[in-house]
């Protein structure tokens, strides 16, 4: 087999370069076998990530035993939990795209012959699969697992309960000792946030879409079988190799609508919408934002899940894991299952393995799903031309109107909400914190925790030009495009306007005609970015609409450029 490698390991050429990588232990027989690259994005900052160095260890058992040759390398990660609310958590939706910068720029440098791609935060995980769709060789993405959840007073916790308790310690509800104790209980080791948050419903995705193997994602972090699950990984991307099984035959139209579709009937985070445009991007593959409305309202809500359900995400491993999700899915011809995954098998071959658990209560019956559509909708109108996002688990109301109450960046309006400034009926606006004028994209949970927690979930609404962590749950709205920074007409809206958000029609309006939007904008001058020089300055210069994913490209810079 003519490996890509051999033009950095074989001929007489090459003599340098083998000599170097004999000088830490490699040897001719190991040059010979296939190469496969190690993405590793573990890191001491957070527990998402922490087990993924001793997990690379078994993956490289399985790649050796498979008859390939394993090379580990690192690239960066953000901890969203403990970033969040703060100037830090600027750099999280940046990471993604230096994440996959970084695990193209070593592959193209190494020339792998495959990658497997090791990943558990947020942003770990599109990033890698946005890697391996600009390399196309043979690769597939492993996830680390859920942390397993907090117990406090008889109740499953996750990080999530401990933002809300902010929100509840500052109205009073609880004191200083009770939030020192969900504190202390909600992370009990390592591991992603625990439910449907958004390392969990990319973790999904990756399964539904092929470029993870079926029945590895589900499995928590520290479970003992996530060895075996490793060890497998590492035997599937040797397998991928010789087979020239690559992420753009896996990665199709039909993939994507595939994962979608997984994304609505396990109520996951808005934050999919933004990723999946990303890597539709990076795969060629023509997907809209309103595909994402498309899938959702033919997908049923099948699987009760935190933020808003009951469950947490090792719930789901307890279950049977996501091969029963896949096979309600298939069961149900809500996707297709004649899909390819990196394990040469269809999409309903993988489901059909699949083993439930007797007796479960987590994944919904086709006969009882917990709404007719999924948790996903897409609202455009005069506020938001090229379309926002809000997650409607958990929604039972269709409609808000009230007054505008209107910051200009995160940190006011978690002032606002913590003195008690923000009341029953109010349309909370965060701008400017949009991917230009953040930048970054921050993620609010930290404010829509504290309006949950304030005992506010249920009579204010929020939307921004930003993000909300898979972890927020109310009538938020998030993705607001065009952005504030670039004189979307979010950047018009004063304090007091009428803003009407209707579910049941799709539509998101500020109370203004359309002259009166003209007329304020016409004012409106552009803000001096906030940074001048490094990583930031360099993305707001690159980075598009999250309307197509907030992608870093010329061409992606240049469309927002021009439609300014």
């Amino acid at each position: 087999m003519k490996l890509p490698s051999y033009t950095i390991t074989q001929g007489r050429d090459r003599a340098p370069a083998r000599a170097m990588l004999k000088a830490i232990g490699f040897t001719d027989e190991d040059l010979r076998k296939p190469i496969i690259g190690i993405a590793n994005t573990w890191i001491e900052t957070m527990p998402c990530n922490y087990n993924l160095r001793e997990l690379a260890g078994k993956v490289k058992e399985g790649i050796r035993a498979a008859g390939g040759t394993p090379m580990e390398f690192n690239t960066i990660a953000i901890s969203d939990g403990v970033t969040m609310g703060t100037e830090g958590m600027k750099a999280s939706l940046v990471s993604r795209d230096m994440i996959a910068d970084s695990i193209e720029l070593v592959g193209r440098g190494h020339m792998f012959d495959g990658i497997i791609a090791l990943v558990a935060c947020d942003k770990t995980i599109p990033g890698a699969a946005m890697a391996l769709l600009r390399l196309n060789i043979p690769g597939l993405v492993l996830y680390g697992g859920s942390i397993l959840p907090g117990h406090y007073k008889g109740r499953d916790l996750t990080v999530q309960d401990v933002f809300e308790a902010v929100g509840a310690h500052a109205s009073g509800k609880i004191d200083d000792a009770e939030l020192l104790a969900i504190e202390n209980a909600a992370c009990p080791g390592p591991g992603a946030c625990g439910g449907q948050f958004t390392a969990n419903t990319m973790a999904t995705v990756m399964e539904i879409i092929g470029l993870a193997p079926m029945a590895t994602a589900s499995v928590p972090q520290v479970d003992p079988r996530k060895d075996d699950v490793a060890r497998r990984c590492g035997q599937i991307i040797v397998e991928a190799v010789r087979a020239n099984r690559r992420p753009r035959d896996i990665v199709t139209r039909t993939a994507f609508e595939n994962a979608i579709a997984s994304v609505a009937a396990t109520g996951g985070s808005t934050n999919a919408v933004l990723h999946l445009l990303a890597m539709a991007r990076e795969a060629g593959v023509d997907l809209d934002i309103e595909d994402f409305q498309r899938v959702s309202e033919r997908t049923p809500l099948l699987v009760d899940l935190k933020p808003a359900g009951k469950y947490v995400a090792v719930d789901v491993d307890k279950a049977g894991g996501i091969p029963v999700i896949a096979k309600r899915l298939v069961d149900g011809k809500y996707v297709d299952p004649s899909a390819l995954t990196i394990t040469g098998r269809t999409l309903g071959e993988e489901a059909a393995g699949a083993v439930e658990t007797p007796g479960q209560e987590v994944i919904r019956p086709l006969s009882n799903p917990i709404k007719p559509t999924g948790g996903l909708v897409i609202l455009k109108g005069n506020l938001a031309p090229e379309g926002c996002v809000i997650k409607v688990t958990g929604i039972e109301r269709k409609i808000h109107q009230g007054p505008a109450r209107v910051f200009d960046c995160e940190e006011e309006a978690m002032a606002a909400v913590t003195a008690g400034k923000i009341k029953a009926g109010d349309v909370v606006v965060i701008r400017y914190e949009g991917p230009r004028g953040g930048p970054g994209m921050r993620e609010m949970l930290g404010v829509t925790g504290a309006i949950v927690g304030a005992g506010l979930g249920e009579s204010v609404a929020l939307l921004t030009d930003g993000r909300f962590s898979g972890a927020t749950r109310g009538f938020m709205v998030g993705h607001v495009a065009p952005e504030a920074a670039v004189g979307g007409p979010i950047a018009a809206v004063r304090e007091g306007d009428p803003i009407t958000i209707d579910i049941a029609n799709r539509k998101i309006e500020v109370g203004l005609t359309e002259q009166e939007i003209a007329s304020r904008l016409s004012s409106w001058t552009p803000r001096p970015p906030r940074y001048q020089t490094g990583v930031f300055a360099k993305y707001v210069a690159l980075v598009s609409s999250a309307s197509e994913g907030a992608i870093t490209s010329r061409v992606a810079a240049a469309t927002t450029s021009s439609a300014r």
